[in-house]
């Protein structure tokens, strides 16, 4: 088995995830990884051509791209943790270009924050400020994003500033973020989904301790959702009753919240940034 032939499955590889093939996809890479095992390259060692790591390592970029694509998380985790040795070799022994670091890396930050994994969230987020530092002293590591920074970089810059809306209770914002043409490739717009229905539980959290029921048109922009069909559905779902064109939220007194004082203190702040617009606040009740 040569580097040809290996260079030969990518192309087809690539050609069958453009295509949104993903079962030729998956043939092509499982005979790109025996390759990779033949010429004992999926592990970087001094005795590997740097030829052949960057192979490797697009055989790898390309494992975890198909796996965000099939919705298959714990295969993307295993393949990020693969890449890691790879993207900690110095640029003298592995070439950054045609490097997927920085998108693989922004995928990861999206994943944990989809599995509100804050915690695991800041410690890639340090860990790609001690590349990027070590990068500036003329350290010898390949930096975090082949030594872009944080700041100009669209794949990190994406996650972090949803986390920091979620984090602030700005939801409206990545609403907007997650259904724009910021969204910065496709395999980013596939967390859409998940990130919204961690937002639409917030809400539901926070509007059961708000108020004693809302009008279902009112419900169906407070929860974002395409109509009033679908709140019903959600309603049900949570437990709410639906009668007369409104929800009604569960007795305070029968889940055991505090005062009116304190349920307003408490969640009237996330739910004005929720909406964006306090005019609409005050039709709901």
């Amino acid at each position: 088995m040569s580097e040809r032939e290996l260079q030969s499955l990518l192309t087809h590889l690539q050609r069958s995830l453009q295509t949104h093939d993903y079962n030729t996809s998956l043939q092509h890479l499982g005979q790109a990884k025996l390759i990779l095992l033949k010429l004992n390259a999926l592990v970087p060692s001094a005795a590997v051509s740097p030829s052949t790591l960057l192979l490797a390592r697009e055989t790898l970029e390309l494992g975890a791209l198909i796996s965000i694509r099939r919705q298959d998380h714990e295969s993307f985790t295993r393949y990020f943790s693969q890449l890691q040795p790879f993207y900690e070799l110095p640029a003298s022994q592995l070439p950054r270009q045609r490097s997927n670091q920085s998108k693989i890396t922004g995928l990861h930050l999206l994943l944990l924050l989809s599995q509100g994994d804050y915690a695991g969230f800041h410690t890639v987020l340090e860990s790609l400020d001690l590349a990027t530092a070590s990068l500036e002293d003329g350290g010898g590591g390949s930096g975090a994003r082949g030594g872009q920074r944080e700041e100009e970089d669209a794949f990190i810059q994406y996650p972090i500033k949803l986390e920091q809306w979620l984090m602030e209770g700005s939801y409206d914002k990545v609403w907007g973020m997650t259904k724009s043409e910021k969204v910065p490739s496709e395999e980013y717009g596939i967390f859409s989904e998940v990130l919204i229905g961690t937002i639409r539980s917030e809400i539901a959290s926070c509007s059961e301790k708000a108020y004693p029921s809302i009008p279902i048109t009112n419900a169906k922009n407070l929860l974002f959702l395409e109509s009033e069909g679908s709140v019903v559905d959600f309603a049900r779902d949570r437990g709410w009753l639906v009668q007369d064109s409104r929800i009604f939220f569960p007795s305070q007194q029968e889940t055991g919240y505090g005062t009116e004082k304190e349920i307003l203190l408490a969640s009237g702040q996330v739910i004005e940034n929720t909406i964006g617009y306090a005019r609409e606040l005050e039709t709901i009740v």
